[in-house]
């Protein structure tokens, strides 16, 4: 049997921040009322949660790392970016994982979020969006597969390491919290598809 791949262990532990009350009543509130600036500032908190309790350090708007050389709260202008634990590399150490929290509602800021990750060195890139209506979240997903990962010739798609992903949060109505709220897709690069997990 094989492990779990570093999303996999990555959004088992955002699953687990995002039901914590101090985090779940907030983001719920946010989806409820399409309040996208409140829900982006409570996705950021619990996707940096999420990153330190696999030991990731993150960096993010309103949460400071100061393990690299330069300190920072934003790398690269990724709304979110986690790293390696120091013992395991030098100064200067890549990514582990990117997250782009993108709370425009049009199909092209998706899209640029996700192009602007796959420029990214990562292990595990994964782009947030929210819709209204889930009949609207796999339009999304098809409108920005098409548009950026069918954009790349086969070789540029195959030479995509690590994983990818993207998910799309919106109101829930009425569903269990946190798996009513969001729906999760992963890059397959062979195909060229993302396929729902």
């Amino acid at each position: 049997m094989s492990s779990p791949g570093r999303f996999q262990l990555w959004s088992d532990a955002f699953l687990k921040v995002v039901q914590e009350p101090e985090t779940a009543a907030p983001l719920k509130a946010a989806s409820l009322a399409e309040d996208l600036k409140a829900w982006t500032a409570c996705l950021t908190s619990a996707v940096v949660a999420s990153c330190g309790q696999l030991g990731w350090p993150a960096a993010a708007k309103g949460h400071k790392l100061a393990e690299l050389p330069q300190a920072g709260q934003e790398y690269l202008s990724i709304d979110v970016m986690a790293f390696p634990v120091a013992s395991d590399c030098g100064r200067w150490r890549l990514p582990m994982a990117a997250f782009e929290l993108e709370n425009h509602r049009t199909d092209d800021r998706v899209s640029y979020s996700l192009w602007k990750l796959l420029c990214v060195r990562s292990r595990l890139r994964v782009v947030f969006a929210f819709r209204r209506e889930w009949d609207e979240s796999r339009k999304t997903v098809d409108a920005v597969c098409h548009d950026v990962i069918g954009s790349l010739s086969p070789t540029e798609r195959t030479e995509i390491t690590g994983e990818t992903a993207i998910i799309i949060g919106n109101r829930g109505e009425g569903e269990t919290f946190p798996w009513g709220y969001f729906k999760m897709w992963l890059l397959d690069t062979n195909v060229g598809r993302f396929a729902k997990v």
